[in-house]
Order: structure tokens, then sequence, then C-alpha cells
């Protein structure tokens, strides 16, 4: 694993602390990541994602999902079993879990939908219309000798 300094573009830059953070967070956290439960992220759209986590084992009532502070959390708590059960194998792994999603700004949850064994969360990015772009329309001042023309009508005066 490469170690990368971010000093200097915690000096050259301002505003863009969350980002450092980020990228600071995600090389320093990858080499102890766990890769329980396995996932997929899909892009569905051109502004628009699906993140499907393997829950096999789990009901709707264990699993979570919660958006906090631009980060979406999923997470599971199997509930005690009623009954002691003799397993001569168990490769189905029911422990507890959180997995955590950094979103960027403008990206929300749409939906959760938890099928065969599988939680499918969908995100949308929703930018809002004072941060689009717009086009602005830029008006002549059209001067003619003797007529007048005011927002493409003419208009004729008399001496």
């Amino acid at each position: 694993m490469r170690n990368f300094d971010l000093s200097p573009l915690y000096r050259a830059t301002v505003g863009f602390d969350q980002l450092a953070d980020m990228m600071d967070r995600v090389f320093t956290n990858d080499v102890s990541r766990e890769t329980y439960p396995p996932y997929n992220i899909e892009k569905t759209g051109e502004d628009a994602w699906r993140i499907t986590v393997a829950v096999a084992g789990f009901t709707d009532d264990e699993l979570t999902v919660e958006v906090k502070e631009n980060a979406l959390f999923i997470s599971a708590r199997k509930a005690p079993e009623d009954k002691e059960r003799t397993y001569l194998h168990r490769g189905i792994a029911t422990r507890a879990f959180e997995r955590r999603f950094q979103l960027a700004e403008h990206v929300r949850v749409t939906g959760a939908v938890h099928e065969n064994g599988l939680l499918h969360i969908d995100l949308v990015r929703e930018v809002p219309e004072a941060l689009k772009p717009r086009r602005i329309e830029i008006a002549s001042d059209k001067h003619i000798e003797g007529d007048k023309q005011i927002e493409g009508e003419a208009k004729t005066i008399e001496v």
C-alpha cells in the first residue's frame, strides 16, 4: 500500500477539506476493511446508482439503512435464535455488520428493497435548480436613425 502526503492539498486549496479527509480515510482504512458482506455498486443511469448487498439469512426487521452526514450506513443485527441448533457445516454467515458508503453532494437515497437475500438501495443525484447552469438571453440595443426598434417591435417617430 502506498502512502500519500495530502499536506500540499491542504496548503494550496480552500474549502476542499472534506475531499482531502475522505481520501485520507479511504487510504488509511483500505487495508483493514472487511469483505463481509459482499456488495455491488451499479450505475443505472446518468445520475443514478444501485447498491446491492448480499444479506442472506437476515429479515427486514434485522436490517437498517440510514443516511447521516453525507454517508449511507447499512447495518444488520441477527436476533437471537429461540432454539439451539447443531450444524455439521455452517457456511452462511449471519454475523452483525455495518457497511458505510460516502455519498457525494446532492445524492439521495430513493428507496430500498429486500428480496431473495439481496438488499437493493437506489440512489439518485438531484442538483437543486439554483445550482444548475442557466442560459441568460442577451438583449441587444438597436438604434436606427428615424426609427427605434424595441424588443422586436418597430416604432416610427414623427418629426
